[in-house]
């Protein structure tokens, strides 16, 4: 059993993952929790500089080329910060993490699932998340939360791709035991405290096998 706790936040575009995802570390540390917020594509210096070539608008990139972008920097994330965090017994809570790219390389590009699975696995060391909380939205509904103006380069992508995307993460969920799905369309503070409660639940239950094992 690894030391810390791992949280993943996903959702379509515009379903309010980050926000989610920033209110609980914030409740966390109040709580005196060691908690730490990354990002994907993102988190390091090297995952920023990938993230913007990803997502500046205009940029031909072909799905290949975008799944392996998407890993790398996911690699440079998982090492240089998840995993080191882990092991010091904090609290890692990633605004996205391997499932997007199932999702969104998988799902709405069509490239092969088992072969993103594969990936994933290597880049992660086999790390997978205690809990990933979906936050689940039509997708014409997230699309018109933002302001297209301001779109990114995947964001840009047409109604059936992020459809697709959706669809994706609704299947893993029926998959996986530690997904758990919520509708983003629920009022914020609602969701900031059924997520905060789940949380904590689960970190408490953590801490009893701990004291089971050390018995």
């Amino acid at each position: 059993m690894k030391k810390g706790f791992f949280i993943t936040f996903e959702g379509p575009e515009g379903s309010g993952k980050t926000t989610q995802a920033r209110k609980l570390e914030e409740s966390l540390r109040d709580k005196g929790y060691f908690v730490r917020l990354v990002r994907e594509p993102g988190g390091t210096a090297v995952g920023e500089e990938i993230r913007q070539v990803l997502l500046r608008k205009g940029r031909e990139i072909v799905p290949l080329t975008e799944l392996l972008l998407y890993q790398a920097a996911r690699a440079q994330n998982t090492d240089e910060n998840i995993l080191p965090f882990l092991d010091q017994g904090g609290i890692i809570i990633s605004d996205r993490y391997a499932d997007s790219s199932v999702a969104y390389q998988g799902y709405g590009r069509g490239l092969p699932r088992d072969e993103i699975e594969r990936i994933n696995r290597m880049v992660c060391s086999g790390l997978r998340p205690d809990l990933t909380v979906l936050l689940d939205l039509d997708p014409e509904v997230g699309l018109e939360r933002g302001n297209k103006e301001e779109f990114d380069r995947l964001e840009q992508e047409n109604l059936d791709f992020h459809r697709r995307v959706r669809n994706g993460y609704l299947e893993m969920s029926r998959e996986y035991d530690h997904y758990w799905t919520l509708p983003a369309t629920e009022n914020p503070e609602i969701l900031q405290d059924r997520i905060l409660k789940k949380v904590l639940t689960l970190l408490e239950s953590r801490a009893q096998m701990g004291k089971g094992e050390n018995n």
